[in-house]
């Protein structure tokens, strides 16, 4: 119970006392006490009750405490349907037609400058991240090729180019599956900073602010929580690589059309008209290809003719020709006749920066503002829209319909559906950035609960990756194995990840972490930036720099099962070459010599 309210400097109230005989006695607690006589001379003893024990205090409910997280009721402040005239009813229905078609407009423009964004950062970083796998021996290192898939992912700003670079490697044989899969991990995480960055546009309100940007980090908790768990036990196991593995000998899997691009057919007419980008160039790089690393990422010709044609060249001796009745000597030259390819360039792209003689970086720096600048307008545009939409009985039916629970005993299914759904959304934009950054400020504006938005977010994760299974089935032959067990462990990654964080209400961590962390930054909105740059930037740093710096003397079997080669210095008495690492000692490459764990101080 509430402490009883003090008064203070509280006075005798002539209004407040109480009569009665002398003789009486009165239990009451007194403050003061007069005597007097009354109209037949009796003497009488006046009473004041104490300011504690009002009749008022009595029945004063103790005031209670607001949660922040309950969502706002939106108060409907126009003039009501049955209060207007035809004439107002019918402007009325031209409003809502009005702002449901710039919602509708702004919705689409905020979907093209993300996809503006992603472009901008591939264009600053989308070399570094190729040569960031160009080195693959570094990423035999499970926690390194994880934290080379967190900065591949926010440089290109997009999951599905860094696992495209990895389905490449693996095809042609650069990189395995099993080194594969932390770089999988790592996109994962990745892939969640767009609708972090959001968030941050709404940090004009704290309510708001603390409503979104809890439920984008939501998606940042997930991920890191099912790496952590995950990533240990996938090095130990390999649990992931045998059941991909196992899916793809048992079904005999054949090359099927390519995913449907349903939201691309509404966004790259646009989009291409700013820009457009040849992202082979980013794989190439990434496959040590010398020649790509002068090439330009922005696409200038968008029509091309390839053609292969038999033509005379010469050789330097007749052991190059193709075949002794091929080959023919002039004086002293060697001839011989080969296939050789050329391509003809027909057509250029319209795009605004086809004849612009700019480097890469520079492009793309002014595409990052722009694109910046745009997706914050329309963020701010649509939160407005929707406040002005989403009131009254709107606001109520929507709320009630999204976060609302089916009846005891079904209220288990709802979360459920709602994972079924955000993988169909995802599904249908083709992009779990796009859903979830969407998503955001419905959020902050109190439509949707953190509670129901963590399912929908599991569920992008979900649809992001049949996106990529159909992907898969659309490549070529001989990429078909290694791109659909790479999308496959995308999948069971993420349906692990459920498993471990949703079905049992108490191990819902990510919730309470993401409010933790969303009533930090309401208060301190500096921290969000700070979060920012920490959880995507200087931790992988870090960590991708540590994984290095300790590459040769730290081991942990299973962890970091094979190592590479690797040439060092000349010690006292003794010189090492090239020395290669296994899982339980280290040989010298030329001369066989063998040494068993720990590895020697000097390695």
């Amino acid at each position: 119970m509430a402490p009883w309210p003090e008064l203070e400097n509280a006075q005798p109230d002539p209004n407040k006392y109480i009569e009665g005989t002398s003789s009486q006695q009165s239990t009451t607690p007194t403050k003061d006490k007069e005597t007097d006589k009354n109209d037949k001379g009796a003497p009488v003893t006046k009473i004041e009750l104490l300011p504690a024990y009002s009749m008022a205090t009595l029945i004063e409910k103790p005031s209670e405490v607001d949660d922040p997280w309950d969502l706002p009721e939106l108060q409907d402040t126009g003039i009501k349907w049955s209060e207007r005239d035809t004439k107002g009813k019918i402007l009325c229905v031209f409003q809502g037609i009005g702002k449901l078609i710039l919602l509708l407009g702004f919705l689409y423009l905020f979907v093209c400058s993300l996809d503006v964004l992603s472009s901008a950062f591939q264009l600053v970083g989308g070399k570094m991240a190729g040569q960031f796998f160009s080195n693959n021996s570094i990423m035999s290192n499970p926690v390194a090729g994880l934290m080379i898939g967190v900065l591949v992912t926010v440089l290109v700003q997009s999951s599905s180019t860094s696992s495209s670079i990895v389905v490449s490697m693996v095809a042609s044989s650069l990189l395995t599956v099993r080194f594969a899969i932390p770089i999988i991990m790592g996109a994962n995480i990745g892939t969640s900073i767009t609708n972090t960055i959001v968030a941050l546009m709404q940090a004009g309100d704290r309510s708001e602010f603390r409503r979104a940007f809890a439920g984008a980090t939501v998606h940042d908790f997930f991920n890191w929580l099912s790496v952590l768990v995950l990533l240990p036990l996938e090095a130990a196991t390999h649990y992931l690589e045998v059941l991909t593995n196992l899916v793809v000998e048992t079904f005999h899997f054949k090359n099927g059309e390519d995913a449907p691009a349903l939201l691309k057919v509404i966004t790259d007419p646009f989009t291409k008209l700013i820009i457009q980008l040849d992202k082979k160039v980013i794989s190439q790089i990434a496959m040590n290809d010398e020649i790509a690393k002068n090439k330009s990422l922005i696409k200038t010709w968008c029509k091309t003719f390839t053609n292969v044609t038999q033509m005379n060249v010469t050789v330097p001796s007749p052991q190059n020709c193709t075949s002794p009745s091929l080959c023919w000597t002039d004086g002293v030259q060697t001839w011989t006749i080969k296939n050789v390819t050329y391509r003809e360039n027909i057509a250029k792209c319209k795009h605004i920066f086809v004849n612009f003689n700019l480097p890469d970086v520079a492009v793309g720096t002014i595409l990052l503002i722009i694109s910046l600048i745009a997706l914050c307008g329309c963020l701010i545009i649509i939160v407005k829209l929707l406040g002005s939409v989403l009131k009254g009985q709107v606001a109520t039916v929507i709320k009630k319909t999204i976060n609302t629970d089916f009846p005891f005993p079904f209220a288990w299914v709802t979360g459920y559906l709602a994972i079924l759904v955000g993988a169909g959304m995802t599904f249908i934009v083709q992009s779990s950035s796009v859903f979830t950054s969407a998503l955001t400020p419905l959020i902050g504006i109190g439509v949707i609960t953190i509670e129901r938005a963590y399912p929908l977010t599991l569920g992008s994760n979900i649809g992001t990756t049949t996106t990529a299974i159909l992907a898969a089935l659309a490549s070529p032959g001989n990429t078909l194995k290694s791109s659909l067990q790479i999308a496959l462990c995308h999948f069971f990654f993420n349906i692990s990840g459920i498993l471990l964080w949703y079905p049992i209400p108490f191990t819902r961590l990510p919730i309470r972490l993401a409010k933790g962390l969303g009533s930090i930054s309401a208060k301190y909105r500096w921290f969000a930036i700070f979060y920012l740059v920490f959880v995507f930037f200087l931790t992988p740093l870090a960590v991708f720099g540590l994984s290095l710096a300790g590459w040769h003397k730290p081991f942990i079997p299973g962890l970091c099962p094979r190592l590479p080669s690797f040439k060092l210095f000349s010690g006292e008495g003794w010189t090492v070459q090239e020395t290669r690492i296994t899982e339980h000692s280290w040989v010298h490459v030329s001369t066989g010599q063998r040494g068993e764990l720990p590895i020697p101080d000097a390695f």
